[in-house]
């Protein structure tokens, strides 16, 4: 289990993350939403050690550090591959440095989205950059994986895709952390949404809970982050000098 306690950060003076509180048991298919600048990405990156922050954050009651940092993976839309290697190049690679990498899965996530084996990764297309990142974290072998809006650049037919495969290959001790706006493609993959404002998580619910209830998780959205159906016009008619 990751756990997240009290943990806040700050650029220039100004709180990115403030005083969070979060428990990630294994075996979730987590969505993590927020808008632009609510402090998703900043969360990944304190998690995983690439931020310093002021709280704590431990795996299975251990900090994160060199000795257990394998066991969580990341995918994001900045690429974390090196884009003169091939991918059989990058396979290669991470089987030096991750004894559990998993090359069948590798292999068939290859074959899936038509990706070229022996093709340098700088001349992928954007979308067939962001699906190979996200395989390189799907078969890393780690527990958590934590996926930093992997999808930009992706049509909607890979992305439906990708839904459909991921939940059929993720074993149950597999735990995915996925940060997207996409609320309405993902809502029927996901089995939590974790929402989060201004640094601050603001709402956290199981996805039976909201099928429990009756409600839509865009419904959930709008009600925890007290979305104004009436701005747009109320905009319009300043900008138009309506009355």
């Amino acid at each position: 289990m990751i756990e997240v306690r009290n943990v806040s950060k700050s650029f220039g003076g100004k709180k990115a993350l403030d005083s969070i509180n979060l428990t990630l048991p294994q075996g979730q298919i987590v969505g993590l939403f927020g808008e632009n600048g609510a402090g998703k990405s900043t969360l990944m990156k304190c998690i995983l050690g690439f931020l310093r922050f002021s709280g704590e954050i431990t795996l299975d009651g251990e900090p994160i550090s060199s000795r257990n940092i394998a066991r969580l993976s990341f995918a994001t839309n900045e690429h974390s591959f090196f884009p003169n290697l091939t991918a059989q190049a990058h396979m290669e690679f991470y089987q030096l440095h991750f004894p559990k990498f998993n090359e069948k899965r590798f292999r068939g996530l290859m074959e899936f989205f038509e990706l070229p084996a022996n093709k340098a990764l700088r001349h992928f297309s954007t979308g067939q950059k962001n699906q190979f990142e996200v395989i390189l974290s799907l078969c890393q072998g780690a527990d958590y994986i934590l996926m930093d809006e992997p999808f930009a650049g992706s049509d909607v037919f890979n992305r439906e895709d990708f839904y459909k495969v991921l939940l059929g290959i993720l074993e149950p001790t597999e735990t995915v952390l996925l940060a997207t706006h996409l609320l309405e493609e993902v809502e029927h993959f996901i089995g939590r949404a974790i929402l989060i404002r201004r640094g601050r998580i603001v709402g956290d619910i199981s996805m039976l809970e909201l099928e429990e209830s009756g409600r839509k998780l865009i419904d959930y959205v709008k009600e925890t982050y007290h979305y104004q159906a009436d701005r747009v016009s109320k905009a319009l008619n300043e900008l138009t000098g309506e009355q």
